[in-house]
């Protein structure tokens, strides 16, 4: 069933929209949520989470893009997860390594002034996405929003890790100057 239709079945508040939202995306939200959590159990109730915040959502949210509404939701509830799981202990999880590896490149939110300066924010770092190449995009946003490792990364690409380590390390200094260039700093 294409994303309009099941759209038109959550404003119809039909239950089955759930359904062939999970159909349709479950394997894909699951991977997002495995990524980051690296557990099976906390994945599969972040899931069925996310599937209920978009049946709260929607309406009266009308997403343009079903598929990424549900894993953008289903993404911010792992990295929820994580960091309820991760907060007596630290580890060397990919999860950590990616929010780590960000740190150098992308404010805190706790040095933003505001909720305002927070969206402009992400406002900015999407505008820097559209000045990558598409390979260069798509590889920055596997390994920082879908938390995807180097060496996954290495293997889809055909490239060795050291290029995709590059690639990253080029692409982070990138958007440290272009965010610098828009007034925000670390």
């Amino acid at each position: 069933m294409d994303d309009a239709r099941i759209v038109e079945l959550y404003f119809a508040r039909n239950e089955s929209a759930i359904l062939e939202t999970e159909a349709k995306y479950g394997n894909y939200c699951l991977t997002v949520a495995r990524n980051i959590l690296l557990s099976e159990e906390d994945s599969k109730e972040c899931l069925n989470d996310a599937l209920m915040r978009v049946w709260n959502s929607i309406p009266p949210t009308r997403p343009n893009s079903l598929k990424a509404f549900i894993a953008k939701i289903t993404r911010n509830l792992a990295f929820n997860r994580y960091r309820e799981n991760t907060s007596k202990k630290r580890g060397g999880s990919e999860t950590e390594i990616v929010l780590s590896e960000l740190e150098e490149c992308v404010p805190h939110r706790e040095n933003t002034e505001s909720e305002y300066s927070v969206r402009e924010l992400g406002r900015t770092i999407n505008k820097f996405l559209y000045t990558l190449s598409e390979r260069d995009c798509d590889i920055f946003l596997k390994r920082y929003f879908y938390v995807v490792s180097i060496s996954e990364l290495a293997k889809e690409y055909g490239i060795k890790e050291n290029q995709i380590r590059t690639i990253l390390s080029r692409t982070k200094q990138k958007l440290k100057l272009y965010l610098e260039e828009e007034n925000f700093y670390i």
